[in-house]
């Protein structure tokens, strides 16, 4: 067996032992996460394997492929937290094996190596691949896109490159929607305007990419109007392009915030790959570094950032695309300070040190802050808040260690990053390596018992049971996938005739009047937050039947 295979096999059984373990260990979080796995629940359910479906409706938001992804594994590991997060964690392995591929064309074997650290050594690039989410699919799809777009002018097969290019695109489409598309034209725009020209593409190239992108679309889509007929498909797409305007132009679900959202979340959330990306050098380098991918890399981060910073809706996830141009840039820093006579600049260690120590901080007194919680509970207004905090979780003050060691690790790595670079940062990477696991593994659990862990037992105690099962005054998805829930057969659940906010007719909805105070065909129960509890206790049909941690529980009676 050849170096380069085998090398390629521990690489993906190191990503596996990463990625694929306990990924049910922690419910799905609402929305995204519970959002996407119930859909896949429902097409097991319904047995209709071209249209998405929420509470067996239409579901428009988003095009299906992650959703057949999830599908697919809930067949093999049955409907479940780990079927759901299964997809995400199998593409973490798929594009840590591909940074090393991609690394190995761009430059050689040793940058290679470090763009895989960068990656799985950065918190949100490592996180998402334990989660449930579209994300880390879409990003890898469009990154895919980008670097077969690279190779078409590297070689002698460019027609080959570019309809992969196209496919890979495609794929993204299918994935999240016409985002992909529009990505891309930007930064092909941006390209041509540095180089002044197309530079290693031809316009044969950009022909060829967008009639295979096409390709995926056409077979989802024909297929559906197939099915469905002209009539369906013309409206999923009127509404599925009004849903994406709306993203762009308001604040979806109170997810605002300030334009320079996205520039903190890459700042913090990459740490420390962020941190390298700033150590630019002027001096010219030793080894002959690809720069027409460095550039492709440069115009794939500043648009994607720009372009979701521009963005009302503002979610930690929806800048993630650049996670692979930030880690790369980052690793080409690296390289450059290992290799060649680049040196780190002291106020990057400072920079460094300081944040990495915040963090540290954080995670040593997160159990300190769980064991006198009374002292906390007087600062918050919410009474959400403070019953969720009142919630029996268990700490103890050897927890502390880990952030204590995070500390020590942060601080003895760094300080090793002058005397032996190469050896700094490796101890760096697996502090956070190491780090990331333990919070995902240990202490996730203990804030999603905060958090929501009480409604998704009270919806579990559902399961199986022929009842209606809902929320009040919050949305949410729990209640339909940890309940399990059948489709419902009476029409009285629905209604009609609503508008969005741009005037659109929305499509049918639950008719939640009706479930609280309607001539109901069998029991009905329902949750809501401790805050809204006095707009449903003068409802004469209901009955207060509990409450644990913020939620309080309803019967009709």
């Amino acid at each position: 067996m050849q170096t380069s295979t085998i090398r390629y096999i521990l690489i993906i059984i190191c990503a596996s032992l990463l990625f694929l373990p306990f990924l049910g260990q922690v419910h799905l979080f609402d929305w995204d996460e519970i959002n996407f796995a119930e859909c896949a629940r429902e097409m097991i359910v319904s047995k209709d394997y071209l249209r998405a479906q929420i509470d067996f409706m239409p579901f428009w938001e988003k095009p299906p492929l992650f959703i057949w992804m999830q599908v697919l594994a809930m067949k093999l590991f049955g409907v479940g937290a780990y079927a759901a997060r299964f997809p995400d964690a199998f593409i973490g392995v798929v594009t840590i094996t591909t940074l090393y591929y991609a690394g190995k064309r761009v430059l050689n074997e040793r940058l290679a190596w470090w763009w895989m650290l960068m990656y799985a050594a950065s918190w949100l690039p490592h996180f998402y691949f334990k989660s449930g989410i579209i994300d880390p699919v879409f990003n890898y799809f469009i990154f895919m896109a980008f670097f077969q777009v690279y190779l078409t002018g590297r070689g002698d097969r460019r027609t080959l490159h570019a309809a992969l290019a196209g496919l890979f695109l495609g794929l993204a489409v299918l994935t999240k929607g016409p985002v992909a598309i529009l990505v891309s034209i930007l930064a092909i725009a941006v390209y041509v305007v540095v180089n002044r020209g197309l530079y290693t593409l031809k316009i044969k190239d950009l022909v060829v990419i967008a009639l295979c992108t096409f390709i995926p679309i056409a077979l989802w889509f024909g297929t559906d109007v197939a099915v469905f007929g002209w009539t369906y498909g013309k409206w999923w797409v009127n509404e599925f392009i009004t849903y994406q305007v709306r993203l762009f132009r308001t604040e979806d679900a109170d997810h605002g915030g300030p334009f320079f959202y996205h520039f903190i979340v890459l700042f913090l959330g990459c740490f420390p790959a962020s941190m390298f990306l700033l150590n630019f050098s002027r001096k010219r380098t030793a080894y002959n570094e690809n720069k027409d991918f460095t550039r492709w890399m440069w115009i794939l981060f500043w648009v994607v950032l720009i372009l979701f910073s521009i963005v009302k809706t503002k979610i930690v996830h929806y800048s993630s695309l650049c996670y692979f141009p930030l880690t790369y840039l980052a690793a080409l820093q690296v390289y450059r300070m290992n290799y060649e006579q680049v040196q780190l600049k002291k106020w990057i260690k400072i920079i460094t040190l300081t944040i990495g120590t915040i963090l540290a901080v954080a995670i040593t007194l997160l159990p300190v802050v769980g064991l006198h919680k009374d002292l906390l509970i007087p600062l918050f207004d919410d009474p959400f808040a403070v019953a969720n905090l009142n919630a029996d979780v268990h700490w103890s003050y050897l927890e502390c260690f880990w952030g204590l060691l995070y500390l020590v690790g942060l601080w003895v790595s760094v300080s090793l990053i002058r005397k032996n670079f190469r050896r700094g940062i490796l101890i760096l990477c697996l502090v956070q390596i190491i780090t990331i696991q333990v919070t995902v593994l240990h202490f996730t659990p203990k804030i999603e018992a905060i958090s929501q862990r009480a409604a998704i037992e009270y919806f579990e105690s559902f399961e199986g049971k022929d009842v209606y099962v809902g929320v009040l005054g919050y949305k949410s998805y729990a209640h339909l996938f940890y309940s399990q829930k059948q489709p419902w057969s009476n029409p009285n659940y629905i209604t009609t005739g609503k508008k969005d906010q741009l005037g659109h007719a929305m499509p049918p909805i639950v008719n939640e009047n009706w479930l609280l105070r309607g001539n109901i065909d069998k029991p009905a129960y329902f949750i809501c937050k401790i805050q809204d509890q006095h707009k449903y206790d003068t409802i004469p049909q209901l009955q207060e039947t509990g409450n644990k941690n913020g939620f309080v529980f309803f019967k009709r009676k």
